[in-house]
């Protein structure tokens, strides 16, 4: 099975990250975890995603905030799946990161999930993995099984109470 790497800008991230560490190890996802600034080392995060795919990774996640500018320069240097992940900052709530992850030149796409969106960056990883891996598409398949079965569980209470 291939790899995803989740890559953040600073360990300030890893609050956020971990969400999406925590849904890729429930799948049994195997992944790597890496902090690489797209501003303060562009030549370590440029090296990493330019071998990513002969290093055997399917997928990159990265997690940036403020200026969020690692998604593009990931995506930049592979053919790789890049998806971003915006993530909230003090100043302006998030909207700078997610309009930095989101705006990308034709030629460079760049997923992106909502502001620290984190468990559905490594949902749609898994995904993408999931198109050639069949284990992987029952295991998400399951999820959105039990997923239907606990809203019309909560239905049902709902109904029950309001409903004469």
């Amino acid at each position: 099975m291939k790899k995803v790497a989740i890559i953040m800008g600073s360990d300030s991230d890893l609050p956020v990250v971990e969400k999406a560490i925590n849904t890729l190890a429930e799948y049994g996802v195997p992944y790597e975890v890496h902090v690489f600034s797209a501003h303060r080392t562009p030549v370590q995060a440029k090296e990493f995603s330019s071998s990513a795919r002969k290093n055997g990774f399917g997928a990159i996640i990265a997690a940036a905030g403020m200026a969020a500018h690692l998604a593009g320069a990931i995506a930049a240097n592979t053919t790789l799946p890049v998806i971003g992940i915006p993530v909230k900052s003090k100043y302006l709530d998030g909207i700078d990161a997610l309009l930095s992850t989101v705006q990308m030149p034709t030629g460079i796409p760049v997923a992106t999930v909502a502001i620290d969106g984190a468990a559905n960056a490594a949902l749609l990883s898994i995904q993408m993995l999931a198109i050639e891996d069949a284990s992987l598409a029952q295991k998400l398949d399951d999820a959105r099984r039990a997923g239907e079965e606990k809203v019309l569980a909560k239905n049902a209470e709902v109904e029950a109470k309001y409903n004469h």
